[in-house]
Order: structure tokens, then sequence, then C-alpha cells
């Protein structure tokens, strides 16, 4: 467990560095990663995968969104 909460502390003071720039890179590259192992994929076990995907992504946007809206409305109100 030490080593996990090293590289998550590492990753939490990258993260209060990082504009929204680099945030912006961070997640082109983990869409590219996603598409090439989607690529590897074989055709028979697409579909279970697409399943998956589509529970990971309601259950990170949701609360992304929630966490992040707050201060989109704030913005809008000043």
């Amino acid at each position: 467990m030490k080593l996990l909460d090293r590289l998550f502390s590492a990753s939490e003071q990258y993260l209060k560095k990082c504009r929204w720039t680099d945030i912006a890179l961070l997640k082109f590259c983990l869409c590219s990663t996603g598409i090439l192992i989607g690529l590897c994929i074989p055709k028979e076990n697409k579909k279970t995968a697409r399943i998956w995907a589509s529970i990971v992504f309601g259950a990170t946007y949701g609360p992304l969104m929630t966490k992040f809206l707050p201060f989109l409305i704030r913005e809008f109100k000043d």
C-alpha cells in the first residue's frame, strides 16, 4: 500500500500544478489509449466491451459533473 499512497500523493501534487490545458492533454492521451485498446478487442467481445465502457462512463461522468457544476453556476452568476 505504501507504493499506491506515494503514487496518489505524487498525482495530487502534479494535478495541483496543472493548468486546464495539461488536463486536456491528459484526457486526449487517455482517449487515444482507449481507442487503441478497443481496436485490439476481438469482434465477438466488442459488445461486452461497449457495455462495460458505457457503465464506466456513466459511473464517472455523473460524479465529475456533479462536482463541477457548482463552479460553473457560480462563474455565470457573477
